[in-house]
C-alpha cells in the first residue's frame, strides 16, 4: 500500500498511520524492515525515501485466525478463519474447500486438546492463540484413505557437530517425544509468528507440544523463508553482526551458555532459563518446500535448531513489567549483556508460573545473539523498573564466575568453529558485566552502555572498542587489544560513578 512518510517521522509514527489505515494491525504487532535491517527508531536514520518499499511482518496473527486442521489419517489443512466465527460455520469451511473426501457438516465431529466442541463455541475462545491445532475427526469417511507408513513420511535426528559430545538426557527425551508423534502422524504445525519458519512439533497423543523446530533455511531473508522477505544481498542477517543461516547455531549456543548456578550442565535449566536446544536434521512435507520434494531422505533434509516448547501464559507484550519479580528480570538482563544480544524484545520473553506461584520469565528467540559487533544491541527490560536495583549478592556470584575463555572452548568442543570477531563480542561484554558490577552498577548503567540512542550514535561499548582500535598497532595481537579494551572501558567506567 502507498504511504505517506515525512522525513522526521519516528518509526512508531508509521507503524500507528498504518493501524489507523489497517483497522485490527496494532502498532504492537507490526515489524517494519526495510534494506535488510528492521527499523526501530526515526524513518530518516534508514534513509527511507519517497521510493522506498517497507515490509511489513505481523508479529502475531489474531484476525483472522489461523487454524490447523488434522484428520485422523493425517491429512493437514490450513484455514484463516475469523476468531468471532463458531465452529459450526468452521465445519461449513472444511467441508465446502477441505476436498472432495471431506463429509457433510452433520458428518463432523471437532475436538480441541481431547474435548469435543459444540457447534456454538465461538473460535476466537477456544484458540486465541492464533497458533492452534484443532483435530478433526471423521465419523466415517466417504472412501477409503490411503494411510502410508509414517516412518517413510518423516526424519528427525540430532546432529552432532562432535560426536565426543554426549547430549544431555533432557534433549534425548526432547527428540524421542518428537519422534514418537511423527511416527503417530502429527505433523509439524507451522506458526504465523515471526520472521522465519518456525515450526510446533506435537506429542505422540497430538495434544500438546513437545518442541520447536526452525530451519537454517527459512531464516529471514533465507533461500526458503515463509514470510517472502527479500534474500541478503551480502548475506547479513536482519541484524547488523548476523549471518542469514546462522540463527540455529545461536540458538543452540545461547543454551550451552546459560550455566546453572552450580555451573554443571547436568541441570535441565540454567541461570536464565534459556529452554533446553539442540542441533538436528528433519525432513516433513510440511517444512516450506517452494521447488517442492519427492521423498524423505537425507538430501532433503533440513538442518536446524530444535528447542524444548514451554508452557506459558503468554509473553511480556501482554502485560505490563510491573508484576516481574526483580531477579528475574536480572536473570535475562545479566544473559543478554553477556550474549550482547541484538533482539530482546517484550515479544520473546515469555511468562509463567513458577512451584511457589509467583511470575517466572522464560527467554526464547536467540538467533541474534552474539552478534560480530555491537550495532544493533537491543534490551527491552532496559526499561522497565526492576532494571535499575543492585544486583543481588547471588547474582553478582554468578556474574563473578564466568570465563569468556572457558564459554568459547564450550563452543568449539560443541562444534561451533566461533568466529573471532563473535570469541571478541564475548570477550569484551563480559568483561564489561564483571567490570560493571565491581562499581556497583545496575543492569540499566551497563545495559545502557551496549544500546544506541539513535541509529546513527554509536553506543558507549562501541566508541571503547574504537578507542581500542586507535591506540594499538594493526598487527597487535588479541591480548595486546583486549588489554586496550580493558583500560579505555575503566576509564569510561570511572567517569560514569563520578
Amino acid at each position: 500500500m502507498p504511504l505517506l512518510i515525512h522525513h522526521s517521522d519516528s518509526i512508531s509514527d508509521v507503524k500507528l498511520r498504518i493501524q489507523t489505515i489497517c483497522h485490527g494491525i496494532r502498532i504492537t504487532r507490526q515489524k517494519l524492515v526495510f534494506s535488510g535491517r528492521e527499523l526501530a527508531r526515526y524513518a530518516k536514520d534508514y534513509g527511507v525515501t519517497g521510493d522506498s518499499v517497507l515490509h511489513l511482518v505481523l508479529k502475531k496473527l489474531y484476525d483472522p485466525l489461523l487454524v490447523t486442521v488434522i484428520t485422523t489419517s493425517g491429512q493437514v489443512f490450513y484455514f484463516h478463519v475469523d476468531l468471532r466465527k463458531n465452529v459450526g460455520y468452521l465445519k461449513k469451511r472444511i467441508s465446502k474447500e477441505g476436498n472432495k473426501g471431506f463429509l457433510d457438516v452433520d458428518e463432523q465431529e471437532i475436538f480441541f486438546r481431547g474435548e469435543k466442541l459444540d457447534d456454538n463455541r465461538v473460535l476466537g475462545g477456544i484458540c486465541g492463540d492464533g497458533n492452534s491445532v484443532i483435530h478433526l475427526l471423521l465419523k466415517k469417511t466417504v472412501k477409503e484413505a490411503v494411510v502410508e507408513d509414517a516412518g517413510k513420511d518423516f526424519l528427525l535426528e540430532p546432529l552432532l557437530l562432535n560426536p565426543a559430545v554426549k547430549l544431555p538426557q533432557v534433549i534425548e527425551d526432547m527428540i524421542g517425544r518428537t519422534v514418537d508423534g511423527l511416527k503417530k502422524g502429527n505433523p509439524p504445525v507451522r506458526t504465523a509468528e515471526g520472521t522465519g519458519g518456525t515450526y510446533l512439533m506435537q506429542d505422540s497423543s497430538g495434544l500438546n507440544y513437545v518442541s520447536v523446530f526452525k530451519p537454517m533455511d527459512e531464516e529471514p531473508m533465507a533461500v526458503n523463508n515463509p514470510q517472502q522477505l527479500p534474500l541478503s544481498s551480502d548475506g547479513q542477517g536482519l541484524k547488523r553482526g548476523t549471518r542469514v543461516g546462522e540463527g540455529a547455531i545461536r540458538e543452540v549456543a545461547a543454551y550451552l551458555l546459560d550455566h546453572p548456578k552450580s555451573g554443571s550442565k547436568s541441570q535441565v535449566m540454567g541461570f536464565a532459563g534459556v529452554p533446553p536446544t539442540a542441533m538436528v536434521r528433519s525432513f516433513h512435507k510440511v517444512y516450506n518446500n517452494p521447488k517442492g520434494v519427492d521423498s524423505c531422505s537425507t538430501k532433503d533434509a533440513k538442518v536446524g535448531s530444535l528447542q524444548m516448547f514451554m508452557k506459558n501464559d503468554g509473553s511480556c507484550e501482554d502485560i505490563g513489567p510491573g508484576a516481574f519479580p526483580v531477579e528475574q528480570v536480572h536473570k535475562i538482563s545479566v544473559f543478554d549483556i553477556r550474549m550482547a544480544n541484538a533482539d530482546r524484545h517484550a515479544g520473546n520473553i515469555l511468562t509463567g508460573k513458577g512451584e511457589d506461584g509467583r511470575t517466572v520469565l522464560i527467554p526464547i528467540d536467540h538467533g541474534y545473539c552474539l552478534p560480530e559487533n555491537f550495532e544493533d544491541c537491543t534490551f527491552e527490560w532496559l526499561y522497565w523498573p526492576q532494571a535499575k536495583v543492585p544486583f543481588s549478592e547471588a547474582t553478582l556470584d554468578y556474574i563473578n564466575s564466568l570465563d569468556a575463555e572457558q564459554n568459547i572452548a564450550l563452543l568449539r568442543l560443541n562444534g561451533w568453529d566461533v568466529p573471532e570477531a563473535v570469541s571478541r563480542t564475548l570477550r569484551i561484554s563480559t568483561m564489561l558485566l564483571k567490570k560493571g558490577v565491581e562499581r556497583n552498577l545496575t543492569p540499566y548503567q551497563i545495559g545502557s552502555m551496549m544500546c544506541r540512542e539513535t541509529v546513527n550514535k554509536d553506543s558507549a561499548i562501541e566508541e571503547i572498542v574504537r578507542e581500542a582500535h586507535n591506540s594499538v598497532l594493526p598487527a597487535s595481537s588479541e591480548a595486546t587489544f583486549l588489554e586496550a579494551v580493558s583500560m579505555a572501558m575503566e576509564r569510561r567506567l570511572d567517569e560514569l560513578i563520578k
